[in-house]
């Protein structure tokens, strides 16, 4: 279990080539997520900022946007995103989301391991 404020952010600048920066908190800690998660993360790009287009082998990742609005890329196609969204990156195929908006764009991404 973790609480609100007691997690840790870490800022990461040019994510796989993207502009600007994210805020990554992790939700769980390695021993939590077991051996099928590799990630389950609360993820914040401020305005102009972007996670770069990047490519999933041996894993699958799933994006669920909490708030915010930006531009989702799924294999190269631009696709709106906003709050309620849920984006899915299947094993072999990949994605990238831009903060297109005013407001920080904030998601949870899940990345499961086959």
């Amino acid at each position: 279990m973790t609480k609100t404020g007691e997690r840790e952010v870490v800022k990461a600048e040019h994510v796989n080539g993207g502009a600007g920066f994210i805020m990554k908190e992790a939700l769980l800690n390695q021993e939590e997520m077991g051996e099928h998660c590799r990630m389950f993360s609360r993820v914040t790009l401020p305005p102009n900022c972007e996670l770069g287009h990047h490519e999933h082998h041996g894993e699958t990742e799933t994006y669920y946007i909490l708030s915010g609005s930006g531009m989702y890329d799924d294999n190269g196609k631009a696709v709106a995103a906003e709050a309620g969204d849920v984006f899915f990156c299947k094993d072999g195929d990949g994605h990238g989301v831009k903060n297109t908006g005013t407001e920080d764009l904030v998601f949870v991404a899940l990345i499961l391991k086959k």
